[in-house]
């Protein structure tokens, strides 16, 4: 398949030929995942998702026009999944396992509509809020955060001229390549795209995925963005996330329900998918709290992702644990996502080689570094640390904890009381950058 060439497609922008939402596939299949269990056990809860810019030296709102923010955001409401889509839905393998999205639940996909969004400034920063049901705001979080950075990275490159351009683009790609050249090294590397979220731009990911495929082979296993599956032939990937486990606490009636949250969390999993899609995700109330309460069944499970932990001392720890309850771990997965570039992923998949199997979820690193790439220096191609997160559930506030606390989310109070009710222990605070 012929690349595009991406530097003269970013001086010929126009608004028809590259929106930055083309599809409502464009999102991690997570997202939809998450989305059908939502949608059969919690269609009555709602869930109000709100932008986060953890990188608070970059003022957004002096960065990227407003205008033009609506104007993305607007498209992006007015996008249906088309017939073929919802097709390749229907009749795609995911994880082995063909119809793993339920027919009554396609029906009703195939109306969607991203709901409503209030914008406003404050500060230099831009207020972003989706608020309605739950089943209906989830899928906002992808897009939002697509739209945001993109339109970040095309600001930055306004002035650019075609050569300054293909200079930029080329030192990405070279930069990118040198990467590739060194993952190469380890044939039974498994390495997969997880960068939608903090992209630099769609076209950058689809070249950086094609990349991929060509220059790791079987190494690359796939990549979370659904639409970039459907067009490259590779398989969409993603289980679920912090989400869940944050709108079950927040509904919870007393300390005992809130205690549980995480575990019901995963008994709902269950009652849909199995095989590799049960994947714990244990770090929202801090992965001493989970390891320390979990069920012996959770150790049935196929693996963890351990997300907001150094990944070798995030790992160890599960390691500990199921050796604890009797298991294997060279018959467990862990797969590592968080902020990885290949340096970590040389250091992790040297330590952990021969002790449990292991599967890297590559993001921001890989699909928005443009460190050193421009001419002369620019900050508006940094990646930052954005996030959009739910921040409440049927009006009560929404708390996220993480094993690192610089990624805490919630109203402080909120946040002590969850720390009082799951505790602290081995929660690190260390620099998030994207």
């Amino acid at each position: 398949m012929p690349t595009t060439d991406i530097a003269r497609r970013v001086y010929d922008h126009t608004w028809k030929l590259d929106p930055i939402i083309r599809s409502l596939l464009d999102t991690d299949f997570y997202k939809l995942l998450m989305l059908q269990m939502i949608w059969g056990l919690y269609p009555d809860v709602d869930a109000t998702f709100s932008l986060i810019n953890r990188t608070t030296s970059v003022r957004l709102a002096e960065e990227i026009d407003e205008s033009e923010l609506r104007a993305q955001l607007d498209h992006a409401r007015s996008l249906r999944f088309s017939k073929k889509e919802m097709i390749w839905l229907a009749g795609n393998t995911f994880y082995g396992r063909k119809q793993i999205f339920e027919p009554e639940f396609l029906a009703w996909l195939e109306d969607f509509q991203l709901p409503e969004y209030e914008l406003r400034k404050h500060d230099g920063q831009y207020e972003l809020h989706f608020a309605g049901p739950w089943m209906y705001t989830t899928l906002w979080e992808i897009p939002a955060l697509a739209i945001i950075n993109e339109l970040r990275s095309r600001s930055a490159m306004r002035d650019y001229g075609p050569f300054t351009l293909d200079v930029l683009y080329a030192r990405a790609k070279a930069k990118l390549w040198t990467k590739v050249e060194r993952l190469k090294r380890y044939p039974d590397i498994r390495i997969s795209d997880f960068g939608t979220r903090r992209r630099h731009s769609f076209l950058w990911q689809r070249w950086c995925v094609e990349a991929l495929k060509e220059g790791i082979g079987e190494a690359f296993t796939g990549t979370s963005n659904v639409k970039l599956a459907m067009d490259t032939d590779l398989e969409a990937l993603g289980t679920n996330a912090h989400e869940l486990p944050m709108v079950l606490a927040a509904l919870a009636d007393s300390e005992a329900e809130l205690k549980q949250a995480p575990y019901q969390v995963l008994q709902d999993w269950q009652r849909y998918y199995g095989g590799n899609l049960l994947i714990v995700l244990p770090d929202t109330f801090g992965t001493a709290a989970f390891l320390r309460g979990a069920p012996n069944w959770v150790a049935e499970w196929t693996g963890f992702r351990p997300d907001s932990a150094p990944p070798i001392e995030g790992g160890e720890k599960i390691i500990e644990w199921w050796r604890s309850k009797g298991r294997d771990p060279k018959s467990k997965l862990l797969i590592f996502s968080d902020g990885l570039d290949v340096d970590a992923i040389e250091e992790t998949y040297k330590h952990f080689r021969g002790k449990v199997r292991m599967a890297f979820g590559w993001g921001t690193n890989l699909t928005n570094d443009f460190e050193d790439c421009a001419p002369t220096a620019n900050p508006g191609l940094t990646a930052i640390s954005l996030v959009c997160k739910v921040t409440s559930a049927n009006g009560r506030p929404a708390v996220k904890l993480a094993d690192n606390p610089a990624k805490a989310t919630g109203e402080p109070e909120e946040i002590a009381r969850y720390l009082k009710l799951f505790g602290g222990t081995d929660r690190v605070r260390h620099a998030v950058k994207v």
